[in-house]
């Protein structure tokens, strides 16, 4: 009888790994007896580098992303996958909403691993043999399942101790901008769960991972985001009105733009002096709220006697605060257009600096929200099947830069 022995994976690796410290330690020295190539400290497949740059490469780079499907985790690992990383994307539930990113990288490049956030042996093996780990995941709202302190505090506890465990070179932790220990409350008299979580998150994560990178985004906008399309759809407004707190007048905010926090990323990854430092990534200009908000419609052509947009104080409009209650009673699990108090307290929040490294000493130029606005808030305009003449609508003029801190 002929039995046939099959090697597993990990046998396989660990023959591959060997041999590739073997040559090393053969090829250290020239012909004049001078080391010419330092020896790996540890010796790996993924210090190989392979190709000349590109999709079909392999830059020595192996990341793990853990919550890739969300908003900033598609063009991140768009920018990751075209300089010829190699990806591991952990994923729960239905491995559908995850499938479109194979198309990031080449063939082989993009590896799908099952996780759960409550189970370290499923996180570990997702970054067993990466060197770069990036933790996107976060929530907006709480569910049955996770509160804010397990997704922002907890779970992102156990995916920093689980990288130092496994020997992860850097861990990228995504924060909020405004996250604060005791946020102060402007809707909401206890302030945002949300920011407080995310602090508890900050703290955390330096605890287990010391030389971690923290990023602290302020509202990002982009295709698929929640900060126009927030705006934009009627869910927000009351029939054509706007209801801000105060109007929008006492908030200000600075909107970043998707593409370069991703870029950021990269770029935080690539440098090597990134280690233990938090960036804030925030735009290149300062807006009121209510203009903001005022711009916004004036793309979507929406701002005319004919629409009769007009903004105004939500303090006094009950029949509003009444349906933001009722859809947060209602639809718990997947509130429609996040329409909860929790979202009204942190989207008049207005955002505060602290000093900290930004997106530009990344080396990122950032882009401006008068240069995206146009096309993102494009499926949104009025009239937008309309053979327009030429110069038939005036271009909208942009809201008013604030200068002050």
């Amino acid at each position: 009888m002929l039995v046939v022995w099959r090697k597993s994976p990990a046998f396989v690796h660990s023959k591959a790994t060997a041999a590739l410290s073997l040559n090393l330690q053969r090829n250290i020295s020239d012909s004049t007896g001078d080391v010419s190539v330092k020896p790996l400290p540890k010796p790996s497949l993924s210090a190989l580098r392979k190709g000349t740059g590109g999709r079909s490469s392999f830059n020595g780079i192996v990341c793990t992303v853990f919550g890739a499907s969300g908003f900033i985790g598609r063009y991140l690992c768009n920018k990751l996958g075209k300089i010829g990383t190699q990806i591991i994307l952990p994923y729960r539930g239905d491995d559908s909403d995850i499938l479109p990113l194979r198309m990031v990288g080449d063939l082989g490049q993009v590896l799908f691993q099952p996780f759960s956030l409550k189970d370290e042996e499923s996180i570990m093996k997702a970054m067993r043999y990466s060197n770069v780990v990036v933790n996107l995941i976060g929530r907006d709202w709480e569910t049955i399942n996770y509160k804010f302190d397990d997704v922002h505090c907890e779970g992102a506890r156990t995916i920093a101790r689980c990288a130092k465990q496994v020997g992860v070179e850097k861990l990228i932790h995504f924060s909020s901008l405004n996250a604060a220990e005791i946020p102060k409350g402007i809707v909401l008299k206890k302030g945002s769960k949300f920011l407080a979580s995310k602090w508890k998150g900050e703290q955390a994560v330096r605890e287990e991972f010391p030389e971690a990178i923290i990023m602290r985004p302020a509202d990002v906008y982009g295709q698929e985001d929640r900060f126009l399309n927030y705006y934009a759809t009627f869910w927000r407004r009351q029939f054509h009105w706007m209801p801000l707190w105060y109007k929008g007048e006492r908030t200000i905010k600075q909107p970043v733009f998707v593409s370069d926090v991703a870029q950021g990323i990269v770029n935080a990854i690539l440098e090597r002096d990134t280690a233990g430092k938090t960036y804030e990534c925030i735009g290149p200009k300062r807006y009121q709220l209510g203009e903001l908000v005022d711009y916004f419609h004036r793309v979507m052509r929406r701002d005319g006697v004919e629409w009769g947009y007009r903004r105004y104080d939500m303090r006094w409009d009950l029949l509003f605060q009444l349906r933001i209650t009722l859809i947060e009673k209602l639809c718990y699990s997947w509130p429609i257009n996040t329409m909860i108090w929790e979202k009204v307290e942190r989207e008049h929040t207005t955002d505060r600096t602290t000093g900290c490294p930004t997106l530009e000493d990344l080396g990122v130029t950032l882009t401006e929200i008068e240069d995206r606005v146009s096309w993102e808030l494009k499926p949104y305009r009025a009239w937008n099947y309309y053979d327009a003449e030429l110069d038939e609508f005036s271009p909208p003029q942009p809201p008013p830069v604030v200068t002050d801190a």
